[in-house]
C-alpha cells in the first residue's frame, strides 16, 4: 500500500510516521519549496504526547521544550483564580509540553527523513485537485511557479493541508464561509525572565475587554537565563482579515487594552512591546462537515476539522487523527473501508470539540468569575466560586477534549 499525503505540517508528517511504523509505505508533498521552522508556540498535552511517545519523539521534544507543571488562572486584576498540576505532575503517564511549533516542525521532519528516507518528502508541490478510479488516487501537483509538475498516483490520499485545502474545497465546493467567534487573536514571542517557577501555563482575564493566554517555550537561551515565552492576546472586535497563520500584527490594533495588566509577577504590556515576533489571525471556524471521505480520500487535521484555536486542540486533534488513520489502514486492507472507519472514529469526536470550542471553552473558568463577579475585583474567590465548581469546569472541557486522567488511563 502507498499513501499519498498532501501537506507537510504538523498532521501531514505525524501521520507518515505513524504509517512508517505500522509498515505502510507514505510520501509526503508539501507546497512550500522548503519546510521551514515557522510560527510561534504550540501546547502538546498528554494526549499528544501519548502518540508521540509512541513514535519515540518525546526525548528530542523535551530537550527543546518546556515540561509544564501548572496551569493557572488570574483575572485581568491579577488576582489568582485556579491552579491545577499538568501533564506527569498531574497523574498522567505523559508530559505536557510547551513547544515551539518550528522546534516541533524540525523533530517531525528529521525523524521522517531518517525513517521513511529523505526522497519521502517532496517539497516545491502544491496541490490543485484529485481525480481517483476503483483502483487508485491521482493528484496534480504545480510548483512555486505555478508550472504544472508530473501527477503522482497512490492508494489513498489524505488531504493534510490545512485551512485553506484544495481537497476539502474539491470535496466540498458549496461550503460556507468561516465562522466568526467575534474574537481577535494576536500572537507573540518574547525573550523574557522567568515567572514563577519558569514551567506555568497562565490564562488571565476574559474577552471583555481582553484576555491572554501566556507560557514559555523555549529555556535558557542565555547566560541571564532567560526564556522565550508565547503569549496570545485575544479582544472581542467586529473586524477581521482572511486567516493566515503568517499575517503580521499591529500593536496599536490591541496594546491599549493590557496597558494596566502590570502584576507582581509579571509586566505584560511590557512583555508585548518587546516580542520578537507578532502576528494576527482571527478566531475563526468551519460548521462541521457531514462527511470527510470519498472513496480513497479524506481529510485530516485543519483540512478537516478547522476551530477556534483554543484549548491546545488544533495541533493535538491532528496527531490523534493520525495515529487514528494509521490503526485503520494497518487493520483494514480495503482502503475505502479504513478510511470510512477513520472518519467513524474521529468526526463525531472533533466535531463535538468545534462546538464545544464555541460556548464553552477551556478557560470558561474565567468567563464564570466574570460574570460572576461584574468585572471587579474580590476580596477571596471562595466568597465567588469554590474550588470544587472551578475543578468540574475544567476537567469537563478536559473531557470533551479527550485529555482526561481517566480516559488517558484506560
Amino acid at each position: 500500500m502507498e499513501v499519498m499525503i498532501v501537506g507537510g505540517g504538523i498532521g501531514g508528517l505525524t501521520l507518515a510516521l505513524s504509517l512508517q511504523k505500522v509498515g505502510i509505505a507514505a510520501r509526503v508533498f508539501e507546497a512550500a519549496p522548503a519546510i521551514q521552522a515557522l510560527g510561534v508556540g504550540v501546547s502538546l498535552l498528554p494526549h499528544s504526547t501519548r502518540v508521540l511517545g509512541e513514535l519515540g519523539l518525546n526525548e528530542a521534544l523535551a530537550r527543546v521544550a518546556v515540561t509544564t507543571t501548572t496551569t493557572t488562572f488570574f483575572n485581568r486584576f491579577g488576582q489568582h483564580v485556579y491552579s491545577e498540576s499538568t501533564g506527569r505532575q498531574a497523574g498522567y503517564e505523559w508530559p505536557q509540553f510547551q513547544v515551539h511549533r518550528g522546534d516541533l516542525q524540525m523533530i517531525l521532519l528529521e525523524a521522517c527523513r531518517e525513517r521513511l528516507g529523505a526522497d519521502r518528502i517532496v517539497a516545491g508541490h502544491r496541490c490543485t485537485g484529485f481525480t481517483q478510479t476503483p483502483d487508485g488516487v491521482t493528484a496534480s501537483f504545480v510548483d512555486p511557479a505555478d508550472n504544472p509538475l508530473a501527477p503522482r498516483t497512490a492508494d489513498a490520499l489524505i488531504a493534510c493541508d490545512g485551512l485553506h485545502s484544495v481537497i476539502r474545497k474539491q470535496l466540498h465546493p458549496g461550503e460556507g464561509e468561516p465562522v466568526y467567534s467575534g474574537v481577535n487573536m494576536w500572537r507573540g514571542v518574547t525573550r523574557w525572565k522567568p515567572y514563577f517557577d519558569g514551567a506555568t501555563y497562565v490564562r488571565g482575564g476574559w474577552l471583555t475587554p481582553g484576555k491572554m493566554v501566556i507560557y514559555p517555550i523555549r529555556n535558557a537561551l542565555d547566560a541571564d537565563g532567560l526564556q522565550l515565552i508565547n503569549w496570545v492576546a485575544e479582544v472581542t472586535t467586529p473586524r477581521y482579515e482572511r486567516r493566515d497563520w503568517n499575517r503580521r500584527g499591529r500593536l496599536e490594533d490591541f496594546i491599549g487594552v493590557f496597558e494596566d495588566w502590570r502584576f507582581d509577577w509579571l509586566d505584560v504590556p511590557a512583555m508585548i512591546r518587546a516580542a520578537d515576533t507578532l502576528l494576527e489571525f482571527p478566531m475563526v471556524d468551519q460548521d462541521p462537515l457531514p462527511w470527510w471521505t470519498q472513496g480513497r480520500v479524506t481529510l485530516l487535521g485543519d483540512a478537516a476539522h478547522p476551530m477556534v484555536p483554543r484549548g491546545s486542540n488544533g495541533a493535538g486533534q491532528a496527531i490523534l487523527d493520525a495515529r487514528a488513520l494509521a490503526a485503520a489502514l494497518a487493520a483494514e486492507p480495503d482502503v475505502p473501508a479504513a478510511l470510512d472507519r477513520y472518519e467513524t472514529e474521529r468526526r463525531p469526536a472533533t466535531t463535538n470539540i468545534v462546538l464545544t470550542n464555541r460556548k464553552t471553552p477551556p478557560d470558561a473558568i474565567l468567563k464564570e468569575v466574570y460574570e460572576r463577579t461584574g468585572d471587579r475585583p474580590f476580596r477571596h474567590i471562595d466568597d465567588v466560586i469554590s474550588q470544587e465548581e472551578l475543578a468540574a469546569i475544567s476537567n469537563g472541557y478536559k473531557r470533551v477534549a479527550g485529555y482526561d486522567l481517566a480516559s488517558l488511563s484506560r
